[in-house]
């Protein structure tokens, strides 16, 4: 049976060092420009507290922070259980990689929360768009050379696409689109981690002016359970993102994932860094 590339991509080696600690391998699958996609190393960085064998629960919350660029090749994940409550687990995670001196050298930090969810009372204050059905709206073409891991999403943009013209004319941030897995594969904590990193800049699109940037931290918190999520199986997601603020080299970028039932399955946000 053929192995998904999401899940080629998030293959770790639970190594015998210590529990939680694993190794494993950028993807070319998910390559952007000059390293791993931000979203598949946030994804990674929890499917090592999700392969925890002390794990409790489900995730919540997951926080990464990109401290350096990572680089083709080998990696090492540490995850560690630092308290666990009786419904509550918290963590941290740290990614490291071998340098030029041969030494490791850590590129991304870490943190998380895992619980057991219990039935409670719950509304949604913040629900789903009114937009087209995800078959009355045309795929993005793909992407520009050297940004492989947009082969791998299938993205249907109903407003805020990727400015055609970069000729500074921007004058909104917010995109609308629906969106999942091009090669059809059940949704799981991991890859809903990775896709609420999708969104390409929002000061792209607010300037329509490519300037460099980088994430530089990605939180993104879980509404959903495994139950839901099989639910949604292979079905598209419609995602909204949106910017809030770009002031003095940075800017804030929001985002919220909704199943096509209109189920709210995960906010997330991140500051991102950009350059005149």
């Amino acid at each position: 049976m053929k192995t998904h590339p999401l899940d080629k991509a998030l293959d770790l080696v639970h190594s015998d060092i210590q529990a939680g600690h694993f190794t494993g391998a950028t993807s070319p699958d998910y390559w952007n420009m000059v390293g791993p996609f931000g979203g598949m190393t946030a994804a990674v960085m929890l499917q090592a507290v999700l392969r925890h064998p002390d794990l409790l629960g489900e995730p919540v919350a997951a926080t990464v922070n990109f401290a350096a660029a990572l680089g083709e090749g080998a990696f090492e994940v540490l995850a560690v259980p630092v308290r666990t409550n009786r419904s509550t687990q918290h963590w941290t995670i740290q990614m490291s990689q071998a340098g030029a001196d041969g030494k490791l050298h850590v590129t991304t930090t870490g943190t998380a929360v895992t619980a057991v969810r219990r039935e409670t009372w719950g509304t949604n204050d913040f629900p789903m768009p009114e937009v087209p059905p995800p078959s009355a709206v045309e795929p993005m073409q793909i992407g520009p050379k050297g940004v492989e891991w947009i082969r791998h999403y299938e993205m249907r943009p109903i407003i805020g696409s990727i400015p055609s013209r970069w000729d500074g004319s921007g004058d909104a941030s917010e995109t609308r689109m629906w969106l999942r897995d091009a090669e059809p594969r059940p949704l799981d904590f991991a890859a809903l981690m990775a896709l609420s990193d999708t969104f390409y800049p929002r000061v792209w699109l607010r300037r329509a002016t490519p300037v460099p940037i980088g994430t530089v931290s990605l939180t993104t918190y879980f509404h959903t359970d495994a139950a839901l999520l099989g639910d949604v199986g292979t079905g598209y997601l419609l995602g909204r993102a949106t910017g809030q603020q770009f002031r003095n080299g940075y800017f804030d970028q929001a985002a919220q994932l909704w199943s096509e039932a209109g189920a709210l399955l995960a906010t997330s946000s991140q500051i991102v860094y950009f350059k005149e």
